[in-house]
């Protein structure tokens, strides 16, 4: 009688407890992965750019799993009407799998329970959670109602988990017992066709190494390389000073409580628990999205409703291509389709720009993002849209707006981020390197920089599009 261990958001076998559970039971272990793309199962069927990764990190865990003796069966479909049929086919004594908090996910496990508990079998169905530090259910504030705003929220986690540590789990043996039984539906990693089919993708795998040794081997380089500057240098775009770990983290390649573990007791202090409490913040995001469900489609504050934005599809065009005329949105958003990735700092400047200056509703940078990033995650992408619109919880105040030529001046005085994917202003002096109209021709024509030819001029006027955004964030606060 084996057990089954379902992977979903847990892409790794370290410190993963639904798979300890199942070496502990000595049984026979069938590993299932089960891809679903339907949108009228899931609402947010995954990204372009995370196929590419999810693509590499099944075969980075197939791989480790064999090393166990563990074949990894690979479906696709709804695990609803799939897991259900394995067990009764398999005779499994238990289905072992990791917590997941997305609403339509949470509603999937409801179904896949009731179910399994109408088979006519003895089958135990344990869900361990594996993917954050808490469940979202857990952390409460004194009135017993969970947190809105962020820094007492990080305060109470620290205090807890200082207190209670996150479980680690042992390593594995060497060798797992396997079960030995074939779908008849089990496909190779290539089949589920992830891979984009025009190759946009093909600089991403000169950044990342998906799968749990790259999570790994990317946390220790930050351990050395990154974690002493990160206070101060993870606002500098040009350096990397950041860990670089939220693709890891979102598939679950690299256990958060490792980190923690890793960081809660380090000699840089100071530095550690900056990193710490951007790693709650993921949880201060999840717990947003457990008890708001529709924090992905709507505004938390529900005064925002009354916004009025500007569609408007060449702006939006324009933003995503990285032809704003702002050097400092335009390297973001270019950063962003070369490696599928952003520096933090950038992705807040290039989200105001977009709500703020182009008065395009945050859900359509949102969604842009959702596509492109390969760390795209619904409760993270959704709480850090609406904190810089200002209708999220603890969000950033409505009158917030970043100014991108103080913001590139501030954080990239030399352009060395903006030319590094802007190679067409590499030639113009850091003077004028956030605002090119402002140089004499003569400087343009010495860089040769021909504005509206080869460089955009900027879509909107800092000044004019500032009073205006903020005129019209002023009318949704004078109505009751």
């Amino acid at each position: 009688m084996p057990v089954i261990v379902w992977f979903r958001q847990d892409l790794r076998i370290e410190d993963n407890p639904a798979l300890y559970k199942a070496m502990l039971s000595g049984q026979p272990i069938l590993p299932i992965y089960i891809y679903e793309d339907s949108a009228s199962q899931n609402p947010w069927p995954i990204g372009g750019a995370q196929k590419w990764w999810l693509h590499h990190s099944l075969i980075s865990l197939k791989k480790s799993l064999a090393e166990k003796g563990l074949a990894l069966i690979i479906l696709k479909g709804n695990p609803v009407d799939l897991l259900p049929a394995i067990l009764k086919t398999t005779h499994s004594s238990a289905l072992y799998y990791n917590q997941c908090y997305e609403p339509f996910l949470l509603k999937q496990e409801a179904e896949l329970k009731s179910l399994i508990t109408k088979l006519e079998a003895d089958i135990t169905v344990e869900v361990f959670n594996a993917h954050l530090l808490l469940n979202p259910w857990e952390i409460k504030n004194n009135q017993g109602e969970y947190f809105k705003v962020f820094t007492p929220y990080w305060r109470r986690v620290y205090q807890y988990l200082t207190a209670h540590p996150p479980r680690r789990f042992k390593k594995l043996p060497k060798h797992l017992q396997a079960c030995d039984f074939k779908h008849p539906s089990n496909q190779s990693v290539e089949a589920l066709e992830l891979l984009p089919k025009l190759d946009w993708a093909k600089e991403f795998s000169s950044v990342w190494q998906p799968g749990e040794a790259g999570a790994h081997a990317r946390f220790a380089r930050f351990l050395k390389n990154g974690l002493s500057h990160y206070a101060e240098g993870r606002d500098i775009p040009s350096k990397i000073y950041t860990s670089e770990l939220s693709p890891h983290l979102h598939f679950g390649e690299i256990s958060p409580g490792v980190i923690w573990e890793k960081l809660i007791h380090h000699q840089d202090i100071k530095n550690a628990e900056k990193f710490l409490s951007e790693l709650v913040w993921r949880e201060f995001s999840y717990s947003l999205l457990y008890h708001y469900q529709d924090l992905p489609i709507a505004n938390f504050k529900s005064d925002f409703d009354r916004f009025v934005w500007q569609p408007n599809p060449s702006y939006l065009k324009a933003w995503q291509k990285g032809l704003t005329g702002y050097p400092i949105v335009d390297a973001g958003m270019r950063q962003l389709w070369i490696t599928g990735t952003m520096h933090n700092r950038v992705r807040m400047i290039v989200a105001s720009f977009l709500i703020k200056h182009l008065l395009i509703d945050w859900r359509e940078g949102q969604k842009w993002f959702w596509n492109t990033l390969v760390d795209a995650d619904l409760a993270n992408n959704a709480a850090s849209w609406q904190w810089v619109a200002g209708s999220g919880a603890d969000a950033s105040p409505y009158f917030r707006i970043f100014n991108p030529i103080l913001q590139g001046e501030k954080f990239d005085p030399n352009g060395e981020y903006v030319k590094s994917w802007l190679p067409e202003l590499g030639k113009l002096p850091p003077k004028y390197i956030h605002q090119p109209w402002t140089a004499p021709e003569t400087e343009l024509s010495k860089a040769k920089i021909y504005l509206g030819k080869n460089y955009p001029h900027p879509v909107v006027d800092h000044n004019t599009a500032r009073k205006k955004a903020l005129e019209l964030y002023a009318n949704i606060k004078k109505i009751d």
